[in-house]
Formats: structure tokens, C-alpha cells, sequence
């Protein structure tokens, strides 16, 4: 075998690694999947957005709510039966509206429990699937966000705040588009968060939380905990299952060729551990 061969033998094997981890993983998934929904009896479904190296080439793809997204879960939930309770996995930085209050509404029609679990975040467009859950099961240190509609960079209640501080006659014609579109977001997407949480509180407090969370009395981003969304009267608990950790660690983030910024020993410590 000459250097030549050996060559191209070991791009070969490089090649394909990142393909044949991926299918590991992915088999991994599976199996534990079925665990949690023999275990719970339920339906199982995760929507997990995270850079993971799926390309040949191996470059990370970021990842968000669309229509895709929408399109498989509906058919997930499609596929079961109304008396199978649904558990959904959601670990997102948010997405279209449009897929994300197809999958809300979806879960909400679905006649058994629908249980959400968040294990770090679900934001944005997360959230507003969130709310169509019988119950959301966060970790203490998750958290869920605003649902305030963004244009383009721009939030659309920003825009709006915008606008109000200056006279028309200041203001081009795109600018005043761009309000028209805002006013006309904030209201539809009020009226959808209503809507997803009229069967869950009274109707004028499920009125007063869509507003909070649509109208951006916060910045997009800001982080809302386990205990101020109870507070909001959202069916909050803080019991993950152990399973839904060990089914997020086969989500790995791509392998980056730099020194981690974080490190510890990936073990579970305790007292006796410490002590041994």
C-alpha cells in the first residue's frame, strides 16, 4: 500500500466518522425514548434546537422553530391516539410564529395530558408551545421568555414606542409601514396567547398574561424562572425525570478546536463521593 493510498484511506475514515457518530447517537435517541414512554406511557416527542455538526464537512448548523418542525410534530401528535397522554422535550431559542402556534394549538386540541418538559430553555416561540401544556415541567434554573413579535432586528413594540415619540411628518413612509405591521403583530399574537390559555385560567387573567408576555413590557430575551411563571398562575413543576437529562447529553454541541471554557469532572458528586 503506498503513502498515496494511506492517504486517501484516512480521509476516508475522517470523512465518514462524523456520519457514523451521528448515527450512533441517533440510535441512542431512539432507545431511550422508548424508555421514558414505556415508563410514562405516553407519546414522546423532542424539538431540540442545538449546534450540532451534521454536515460532511463538519460546520455546525444553528437551529429554529419552522416549518418542518411544525409539519413532523403535527403529524407526532397525529399519530396518536386522544386517550395517549403527549410528552413534548422542548430546548429552544424560539422561531416563526407560524410553526409555533401550529404545534401550540395541536397540543391544546389534544384530548389527553400534554406534558412539556424544559430542561435549560425555551424561548420565544418555545414558550408559546409551553403554554398549550396541561404542565410544564421546568428545572429550577430553566427558563421560558417573552413572546413580544420581532421585526426583522427590531422588536415591534420598540418600533412602536418609536413611532409615538415623533410626528408623522418626521417619519418616511417605511417607518410607519413598519408600525402598522407592529400594531397589527402585537395584537395578533395577544390574541393567540389568550386564545392557547383560555381553558387554563379565567378568561381576563389569561387576558392580562397574554398582554405582559406579548406586548414587550420586557426586553425579548428576558430570562422568566420557574417561579415567576407560577406566580403568572402557569401550571409550573420542577420534577425533570432523570431520563430527560441523559436524553439532552445526546445533543452534544459540536467539537470545537479551542480550550473549553468550561470544565469539570462529568461524574455525579455527593457526600461519600467526596469522602472516598
Amino acid at each position: 500500500m503506498s503513502m498515496l493510498d494511506i492517504f486517501w484511506l484516512f480521509f476516508m475514515i475522517s470523512a465518514l466518522q462524523p456520519i457514523i457518530r451521528q448515527r450512533m447517537l441517533v440510535s441512542a435517541r431512539l432507545r431511550l425514548m422508548q424508555k421514558i414512554e414505556a415508563r410514562r406511557g405516553s407519546r414522546l416527542i423532542a424539538l431540540i434546537h442545538r449546534q450540532e455538526t451534521m454536515s460532511l464537512l463538519g460546520f455546525p448548523v444553528m437551529r429554529y422553530i419552522n416549518i418542518e418542525d411544525s409539519e413532523e410534530i403535527l403529524r407526532a401528535i397525529k399519530l396518536t391516539d386522544p386517550k395517549i397522554p403527549i410528552d413534548l422535550i422542548i430546548h429552544t431559542p424560539g422561531g416563526l410564529v407560524l410553526a409555533a402556534k401550529q404545534i401550540a394549538m395541536a397540543l391544546k386540541r389534544h384530548p389527553a395530558k400534554v406534558t412539556v418538559f424544559v430542561p435549560h430553555y425555551a424561548m420565544s416561540g418555545g414558550t408559546l408551545i409551553a403554554l398549550a401544556a396541561d404542565e410544564i415541567v421546568m428545572d429550577p434554573n430553566a427558563v421560558l421568555g417573552p413572546v413580544d413579535p420581532q421585526l426583522g432586528q427590531y422588536p415591534a413594540a420598540s418600533i412602536l414606542a418609536t413611532v409615538e415619540k415623533k410626528k408623522a411628518e418626521h417619519l418616511d413612509d417605511q417607518t410607519l409601514i413598519m408600525a402598522d405591521i407592529s400594531e397589527k403583530a402585537i395584537r395578533q399574537l395577544k390574541k393567540t396567547v389568550t386564545e392557547i390559555l383560555s381553558d387554563k385560567m379565567d378568561p381576563k387573567k389569561a387576558e392580562e398574561l397574554a398582554d405582559l408576555l406579548s406586548r414587550g413590557h420586557w426586553t425579548h430575551d428576558y430570562p422568566i424562572t420557574a417561579e415567576e411563571a407560577r406566580s403568572f398562575g402557569l401550571p409550573i413543576s420542577t420534577d425533570v425525570p432523570e431520563e430527560i437529562y441523559q436524553f439532552m447529553n445526546l445533543f452534544p454541541q459540536p467539537t470545537q478546536h479551542r480550550m473549553p471554557t468550561v470544565q469539570y469532572i462529568p461524574v455525579p458528586y455527593s457526600p461519600s463521593t467526596k469522602n472516598t
